[in-house]
């Protein structure tokens, strides 16, 4: 439709001399039409969310329960002590486990749930999990529409809960719509602690690019990898602050940022150091700023040394640590955050010979490292990294019972359950929720699961929920009842 101007407005007329038709100028409005047709698309995945289509409409977890509920007949593993607990039942009023009452007394107005002697525990915590890239294969990450990739992720949210794991703490992906999706009661999964997109230099462990897109410009469009929200690009100071402050505004719980090489990308060796010193503490100055903390992925003893001198409080992996960057890490308070990448048959699979020769390097590795980690008192959490593999993420429990190889199973439960707990908990006033996580007792959030047998005699059981986990509790809502039957 044309506008008719009339005299006094004349002078805001403009013609092909503008700027406004320049090649760059021209350049600029694509990009923002494609973020905005992204934000549109972004939109769509909140309501496909919400959707009726994942069949999960109808789930009892949808309302809490009108009266408080008592779990009677239980033996108590609470998250922290090597033997159960004997002669307690446990009531749970809302969201929270209410108290620990003795057998033989009575409890009025709740609704008994009868455990039949089975083991209770804290629901489990995967200190390292990708919720939106675990369970889609990594061509379809990378290639598919946004809103089946989040589609996708919030099928296997819910099996990751029905798997006994009632948070995961999320070191890499778009995770936030999913997270309020799930908080909001619209979708079944665990507490998801977000990271947000990856923080990677150029050519780093979060350059998804083809060589084929190189160089980049500042006119240069996002890449695939970034549009989704997977990982963040940022290279210098000035960048850095900018990538993690978004992560901040987006609703970031702590920040992840990859300080060397890996086996699942393309182009940087494990052995490359990422991110100069001051880049680094530039990313940690950021997340302090918010009261929160970095993690790191990096393999070696030099990427780690780095990252403990920039502040960083977290290492995911770490497998080629010596002894001496171990110490380090110990008289730094960090936390290390370990997998248990043995190159078995449970283990990520690459298709090239060069990933299959790194992949076998680090699990010669991981031995070494928890066993360095035990003898230097290093503060110690476990997670999976399961990546790109749809049937992979059915291990997850199988994966963490191997950690029994190094502990015993009360230690593997306990950092499970309370350990990983402490490390969520470093997000500090981020803390999506404030409540106690891995422990059963007063005041802590009703993440509940009653076992058939008891893990600290078995430990394969957490490996085989779908048999063993009887009742499946997360923010005092049932999401898994068999007992009954």
């Amino acid at each position: 439709m044309l506008m008719r101007l009339g005299q006094k407005y004349r002078h805001l007329a403009h013609g092909s001399a503008c700027a406004c038709h320049t090649r760059d100028v021209q350049k600029l409005i694509e990009r923002i039409d494609k973020g905005l047709s992204r934000r549109s698309v972004l939109k769509g995945v909140a309501a496909s969310l919400a959707a009726p289509v994942l069949g999960m409409a109808n789930h009892a977890f949808a309302q809490s329960p009108a009266k408080p509920v008592l779990l009677k007949d239980v033996n108590i593993f609470d998250g922290t002590a090597s033997k159960l607990v004997k002669g307690h039942n446990v009531l749970v009023e809302g969201k929270l486990i209410k108290a620990l009452v003795a057998s033989g007394d009575m409890v009025a107005d709740a609704d008994a749930i009868d455990c039949g002697g089975l083991t209770l525990m804290p629901g489990m915590i995967d200190a390292h999990w990708h919720a939106i890239l675990a369970g889609i294969s990594q061509i379809a990450a990378m290639s598919a529409d946004i809103p089946y990739i989040h589609l996708v992720a919030a099928q296997e949210a819910e099996r990751t809960l029905l798997r006994g794991f009632t948070t995961v703490r999320d070191v890499g992906g778009p995770s936030f719509a999913l997270k309020r999706a799930i908080d909001e009661g619209r979708v079944s999964g665990p507490r998801i602690y977000p990271s947000g997109a990856m923080i990677s230099q150029t050519s780093g462990h979060g350059d998804f690019r083809m060589r084929t897109e190189l160089p980049r410009t500042p006119q240069t469009n996002l890449s695939a990898a970034e549009q989704a929200g997977i990982s963040a690009i940022a290279d210098g100071e000035a960048e850095v602050l900018r990538r993690v402050r978004e992560q901040l505004m987006l609703g970031a719980s702590q920040i992840k940022i990859m300080g060397g090489g890996g086996v699942a990308s393309a182009y940087d060796p494990i052995d490359a150091l990422q991110y100069t010193e001051a880049e680094m503490k530039a990313a940690v100055y950021a997340a302090a700023d918010w009261g929160t903390y970095v993690c790191v992925h990096t393999y070696t003893s030099a990427g780690i040394q780095r990252a403990l001198a920039s502040g960083v409080k977290s290492i995911e992996h770490g497998q080629l640590a010596d002894e001496d960057t171990v110490k380090r890490m110990a008289d730094a308070d960090a936390w290390w955050s370990i997998q248990p990448f043995l190159a078995d048959e449970d283990a990520n699979s690459y298709p090239s010979p060069e990933q299959r020769e790194q992949q076998q390097e680090i699990a010669q590795g991981t031995a070494r490292a928890v066993e360095l980690g035990r003898k230097h008192n290093v503060k110690m959490a476990l997670g999976t990294d399961i990546l790109f593999s749809p049937k992979g993420t059915t291990t997850q429990g199988k994966q963490l019972a191997k950690f029994a190889r190094w502990y015993d199973n009360a230690e593997v439960l306990r950092l499970l359950t309370s350990g990983n707990a402490e490390l969520a908990a470093l997000s500090g006033r981020r803390n999506p929720y404030p409540a106690k996580l891995g422990r059963i007792e007063d005041g802590a959030y009703a993440d509940l699961l009653v076992v058939d047998g008891n893990p600290l005699e078995d430990i394969s059981l957490i490996a085989d929920p779908e048999r063993t986990m009887k009742l499946i509790m997360k923010d005092g809502r049932i999401h898994k009842n068999t007992l009954s039957a």
